[in-house]
């Protein structure tokens, strides 16, 4: 991997061969990261202080692209080190908040020109989605809840960006699954439920229509976390309905996850479709990709793989 860091003005440079590096890759939320080390001269010029941009690429082209949140310069035994880290695209939206308004109808072209675009977001490929009717930005939401909320809650699709830094809203292409079995070097799987924070149930109240709806999480029948969501005066009944079932299929993407660890650098991306079946371990089948982290150290590169069942909404 070779990394480049740029300044506010678009100066660039490349940094010293990594020692060691992570790149996280997610399907939109959590916002993708990095992070890497390598030897450092404290007299470099310029300072890391400056820096707004970073670039990781490969001899196939572009591997990341993200903001700078954090440069740490350390002498240690080891000599002078330089460790960088920060996020991808999508925290120009994160860090930055929407102001509230009021659209009679919103396309999603309206969207990514009032809350993508000023950002330099360089926007990807798209799908057709229908407007919206009496879309409300609430004061006090980020530019990428904007932009999820549309997207999510009435295109069904998970705003997310690609390796290239540019903003995808499309939905999942399900091709030939990734295979896992007996004969791929797995290093290490883990099976994960957790139910803490997967709600039960839904109770959608509109006070000012006076209807109220309940929407139950088939996956937990036992009736522990349940919550009250009050909509706005401006929302009608489809609205509502979707809301409540948004929220708990989000809530139920974390019940169930896989942690696959192969030698292998890149071995899936987000949104692929894993086939798992290995010899004694019970929790065989398909599996989407939630999250992928690759990286290299001192064993050597690597990819580890999170997994969700195929239909959960990431």
């Amino acid at each position: 991997m070779t990394a480049f860091v740029y300044t506010r003005s678009g100066e660039g440079w490349q940094l010293p061969a990594p020692l060691a590096w992570e790149l996280e890759y997610t399907t939109g939320s959590p916002c993708d990261s990095f992070w890497m080390r390598c030897p450092w001269d404290p007299d470099n010029d310029p300072e890391p202080s400056a820096w707004v941009r970073f670039q990781a690429t490969d001899e196939k082209g572009v591997l990341f692209e993200g903001v700078v949140d954090e440069c740490e310069a350390s002498l240690t035994a080891d000599g002078a080190l330089l460790e960088l880290s920060g996020r991808g695209m999508a925290a120009l939206l994160l860090d930055n908040e929407a102001l509230g308004q009021d659209y009679e109808t919103a396309t999603l072209a309206d969207i990514l020109r009032d809350h993508a675009v000023p950002y330099g977001i360089a926007v990807g490929e798209t799908a057709a989605m229908p407007p919206v009717e009496r879309f409300s930005v609430a004061t006090g939401s980020s530019e990428w809840s904007v932009l999820e909320e549309f997207c999510r809650y009435y295109g069904g699709i998970a705003p997310r960006f690609d390796q290239q830094g540019k903003l995808v809203i499309a939905p999942w292409r399900d091709g030939e699954a990734l295979f896992i079995g007996d004969s791929t070097p797995v290093t290490r799987m883990l099976c994960r439920d957790r139910r803490y924070g997967v709600l039960s149930e839904i109770v959608v109240r509109d006070r000012y229509r006076h209807w109220t709806q309940r929407v139950n999480n088939p996956r937990l029948a036992d009736g522990r976390c349940r919550r009250i969501l009050t909509m706005p005066g401006k929302s009608n009944f489809k609205a509502m309905r979707y809301n409540g079932q948004f929220q708990i299929e989000r809530s139920s993407a974390e019940l169930l996850r896989l942690e696959i660890d192969v030698p292998i650098p890149f071995f899936a991306r987000p949104g692929d479709l894993v086939q798992v079946e290995r010899t004694g371990w019970r929790r065989n089948g398909r599996y989407r990709t939630a999250r992928v982290t690759v990286g290299t150290d001192g064993s050597g590169a690597w990819s580890r793989l999170e997994l969700a069942p195929p239909d959960i909404l990431l």
